[in-house]
């Protein structure tokens, strides 16, 4: 007869600690990153705005292609998709409103803290001089997109942790940063026995550290 086994400590910690830090080795190596970003391109962030030094947010619009050279460049085919990308807006807007309310009217019922919206969109590259007015348009729509996916993103993971948080028989492609916390697949003991403990450690859970959203000085 197969038997399972117990452990006193919970099964999903077993070699979290090593993933957990080289997470946190991630973040810091991010962090160095944005912090010789800013040195090399002489900006810095004041009250959530993006202050260029002057010199260089002159020479910005130096670079800004005007409307007629930059669609005259362009792949026309390209042109003739702009509006089937543009169309995502709608299931995008629609998922975003309906994703805020499934969470405020259940997550407070599994008592899972709300994840908040405004971190995951930084409306920043919109105001930047180098780029034209189509750019511009392009950039806002890929930062509402992919915040709309990074929020949801942690939406479902924060429910996945609650109702079902067991790892995939096989390698997955970036899985969420939750998912490395989960029980084995197969490990039934650790799953019956200590599912109210990964409910529990969702309660003073918050969203992932990001970078307050801010908006480029003119």
């Amino acid at each position: 007869m197969t038997t399972f086994p117990t452990a006193d400590r919970p099964a999903a910690v077993a070699g979290d600690e090593r993933t957990s830090r080289r997470l946190e080795r991630l973040r810091r190596d991010l962090r160095r990153s944005v912090r010789e970003q800013r040195r090399r391109w002489r900006y810095q962030i004041t009250r959530g705005r993006v202050e260029f030094d002057r010199e260089v947010h002159a020479l910005h619009a130096q670079f800004r292609q005007g409307l007629p050279a930059y669609l005259r460049g362009a792949n026309p085919l390209s042109l003739l998709t702009a509006p089937v990308i543009y169309s995502l807006l709608v299931p995008f807007a629609l998922i975003d409103a309906w994703v805020a309310v499934y969470q405020r009217i259940c997550f407070p019922i599994y008592g899972i803290p709300l994840v908040r919206r405004r971190p995951y969109f930084a409306l920043d590259r919109g105001k930047l001089r180098y780029l034209n007015a189509i750019e511009k348009a392009n950039c806002t729509f890929c930062t509402y997109a992919n915040g709309v996916l990074s929020h949801v993103r942690e939406v479902a993971a924060r429910t996945e942790q609650y109702w079902c948080p067991i790892r995939h028989a096989r390698p997955i492609a970036s899985p969420h940063e939750r998912y490395h916390q989960f029980f084995d697949y197969g490990d039934a003991a650790s799953y019956h026995q200590q599912l109210a403990w990964q409910r529990e450690r969702l309660r003073p859970a918050a969203a992932p550290a990001t970078a307050r959203p801010y908006r480029v000085k003119r």
